[in-house]
């Protein structure tokens, strides 16, 4: 858990961390109401819907969590957002599992890439342990195959493109190894190019190796992530990339405004013109600026009384689980503001999900864990979307651009 990072347990990481053709959708802003009768007609629905289609969500904290505190994932698990029976539950196949790497490892040679294969094998494992549960997935192919055989789906994602250092060549290794996007940066500027979080601007966009880390990325088949880094860096990579790129968690910054983590309205419609898509992520903090000061200072005061109590780290790890349990901040209509949003702008073809759990501390009502998704179907239905609409969300959108992505490097030399 990316708001767990070490004894001190310093929540204010958690926000310095965490956090098409147009379609049809009703387009309301805000819940609808109706009949006992019509709503329980709505969620039967939507859990057929969330069955019957997949669901991509792509970005869940689950090996970084791993390192905070190890749990069996095979089985309903006590802590975190993520195990198999909930994604069983809330019709989730293919959860990308983020290979985070915490930017304090950047001035540590070898570290960030060390971390990185660690928490590979971890996932790895998963499949080798409960081959009847799990499977790595490496190609879009993968996604329905696991989904016919019952098994859940565990493409990965890498969190900072720390982890490849100076050296193009582990671009090629992390590939081998099933990563399948990248975010360029994470918490501070890195080797690649500047990051939203820091105020630094080392590169004023990309950096010299990072320009030819995204044409090495495009060659590969490697999707590009742009959450967590400035604007300039992004309208760097759109001009440089030949291949469409995600957004991987990212909300919209017009619910935030001056918060830079979330995409403004020009980089959602380059991101879109570019053929990508956002993955709208669904922490609190993503949704409102206010949610976001209330993170803030709800963590500042629950590292306060941490320190007072003298907890040691079980004790403040059990603390923290529950004061995260009891203190949900906003809810689904906030979420699905901000998909109403993007679609508004630039058409449904461009919107997906990538809920960042298990790597935020607060989450909305009705959304605090993977079991959730029939309830964000259900919304995506009172506002009137289509069943196709709400596929191309809930994972066919991102089944596009990564087998675009995979087509432009199979006819790489031929470009």
């Amino acid at each position: 858990m990316k708001w767990l990072t070490g004894p001190l347990y310093l929540f204010l990481i958690g926000a310095i961390t965490g956090a098409c053709s147009n379609g049809s959708t009703g387009g309301s802003t805000g819940s609808s109401t109706g009949s006992s009768t019509g709503s329980s007609e709505i969620e039967s629905r939507a859990r057929e819907l969330a069955e019957r289609f997949i669901i991509v969500d792509t970005h869940i904290d689950v090996p970084y969590r791993m390192t905070v505190r190890t749990e069996d994932i095979s089985e309903r698990a006590s802590y975190g957002d993520f195990d198999f029976p909930r994604a069983r539950e809330g019709g989730l196949n293919a959860p990308f599992m983020s290979i985070y790497v915490p930017s304090v490892l950047q001035k540590r040679p070898g570290a960030s890439f060390q971390l990185a294969d660690s928490l590979i094998d971890l996932v790895e494992g998963y499949e080798a342990g409960h081959p009847d549960k799990f499977a790595v997935a490496r190609w879009p192919s993968d996604l329905t195959r696991h989904k016919k055989r019952g098994v859940v789906s565990l493409p990965m994602g890498m969190e900072n493109g720390s982890a490849i250092e100076d050296d193009l060549t582990n671009l090629q290794y992390f590939f081998d190894r099933g990563i399948r996007y990248i975010t360029l940066a994470h918490a501070l500027d890195n080797q690649i190019c500047d990051a939203a979080y820091d105020t630094t601007r080392t590169w004023g966009g990309l950096s010299p190796f990072g320009f030819d880390a995204i044409h090495e990325m495009n060659r590969l088949g490697i999707m590009v992530d742009i959450s967590h880094i400035t604007d300039d860096a992004f309208f760097d990579v759109i001009e440089t990339s030949v291949a469409p790129v995600i957004a991987s968690h990212s909300s919209m910054r017009s619910f935030t405004p001056g918060w830079e983590r979330n995409m403004s309205d020009e980089v959602l419609s380059s991101l879109a013109e570019n053929g990508g898509v956002v993955m709208i992520a669904f922490g609190s903090a993503f949704l409102k600026s206010e949610y976001l000061e209330k993170g803030d200072a709800l963590q500042e005061e629950l590292q306060k009384y941490i320190d007072e109590k003298g907890f040691g780290e079980d004790e403040a790890f059990d603390y923290l689980n529950e004061q995260r349990r009891l203190n949900a901040t906003g809810t689904i209509v906030d979420l699905v503001d901000h998909i109403d949003h993007a679609v508004e702008r630039v058409g449904v073809d461009h919107v997906g999900l990538g809920s960042d759990y298990d790597g935020v501390f607060l989450l909305p009502e009705g959304l605090r864990d993977v079991s959730t998704y029939p309830n964000l179907i259900a919304e995506l239905l009172r506002r009137g979307y289509s069943e196709s609409d709400i596929e191309k969300i809930l994972g066919a959108n991102l089944i596009r651009v990564w087998s675009e992505v995979e087509e432009i490097a199979r006819n790489w030399d031929t470009m």
